[in-house]
């Protein structure tokens, strides 16, 4: 009998829903969920949302405590629904500076607590600046689980594995948004996209050397991606996707397998080491200045939402 792309990937990938809709999450049943600012801001909107919205405007200390109650609470719902991590973004605004994010995070923590969510089932999600990843590295000595997202560069995901973090998130599609913009007509359809080489590139760095940090795919702009990094430990997957894989059958061969990991060891980066390796990365410059833009405009713009409904 033949089966859906989806019910195969799931046999080797732990298959994550990246979105803040329910009822998405209920029909896909993935393993864990992601969110960030842009999928909050989404699931914010909702009219059924807006009533508690509201209330939680105006109970608030000010906006930064809104924005943080309502990411919490979405996230609490979610955790509901999924048996693993939930991942939940410190505000993009901090992403250069590391006390900073610390304290957000240990306040985000503290709010899931409330909530009767524990702390293993939490993943704080940051930018992979330097800042960011140190943030990481004192966060999971606490105990503390971290997701670094916005990875576009070798370098990051190098800094990443020094640090211990739990898990990263490499996005694929926005880099080969970057690389099209630039050579429209090249060929970059499955192992020739330029997002899926550099996941398969960090997949077998850390295998390679034993890292046990979680490499987990995302930002997919077609399902081609997807196949091309089936094997790997785990893929965050939008809805709309999600549903064309299920629609779809067909073989799925496995493209990543983990090797053994090799005797010799890694070289720690420095902080120059990591400043002068992103410099010399235009793309990952590129890219992760502007998601950290992208993130923080659509935080302004949930936070123009709490502060309506607030004075309303």
């Amino acid at each position: 009998m033949a089966t859906s792309l989806l019910t195969q990937l799931r046999e080797m990938t732990s298959v994550v829903a990246d979105t803040g809709d329910l009822e998405a999450i209920r029909r896909f049943t993935p393993q864990d969920a992601t969110t960030n600012p842009s999928l909050i801001l989404q699931a914010a909107q909702q009219e059924q949302r807006r009533a508690r919205l509201a209330v939680i405007a105006k109970e608030s200390t000010d906006i930064d405590d809104a924005a943080d109650r309502v990411a919490v609470e979405i996230g609490s719902e979610i955790s509901e629904l999924v048996p693993g991590y939930v991942s939940t973004e410190v505000s993009a605004r901090l992403s250069f500076d590391r006390d900073a994010t610390i304290a957000r995070a240990h306040s985000l923590i503290e709010r899931y607590a409330q909530k009767g969510v524990g702390a293993e089932r939490i993943l704080i999600k940051m930018a992979s600046t330097w800042e960011g990843i140190q943030a990481a590295q004192q966060l999971e000595r606490e105990g503390i689980r971290t997701n670094l997202t916005l990875l576009f560069g070798f370098a990051q995901a190098q800094a990443c594995a020094d640090a211990g973090v739990t898990l990263i998130s490499p996005f694929v599609g926005r880099i080969l948004d970057w690389y099209k913009a630039r050579k429209p007509d090249a060929d970059f359809a499955g192992d020739n996209d330029p997002g899926v080489q550099s996941v398969k590139q960090i997949y077998n760095y850390y295998k390679g050397h034993g890292y046990a940090t979680i490499v987990m795919g995302a930002s997919f702009r077609n399902i081609g991606e997807i196949q091309a990094l089936a094997g790997c430990d785990r893929l965050t997957i939008s809805p709309a996707l999600l549903n064309e894989l299920d629609e779809q059958q067909g073989e799925l061969p496995r493209k990543l397998t983990p090797m053994g990991a090799s005797s010799s060891k890694a070289e720690t980066l420095t902080q120059g080491d990591f400043r002068w390796a992103m410099n010399e990365d235009e793309m990952a410059s590129d890219k992760l200045a502007e998601g950290i833009r992208k993130f923080m405009a659509d935080q302004r713009q949930l936070e123009t939402l709490l502060e309506t409904l607030r004075k309303a």
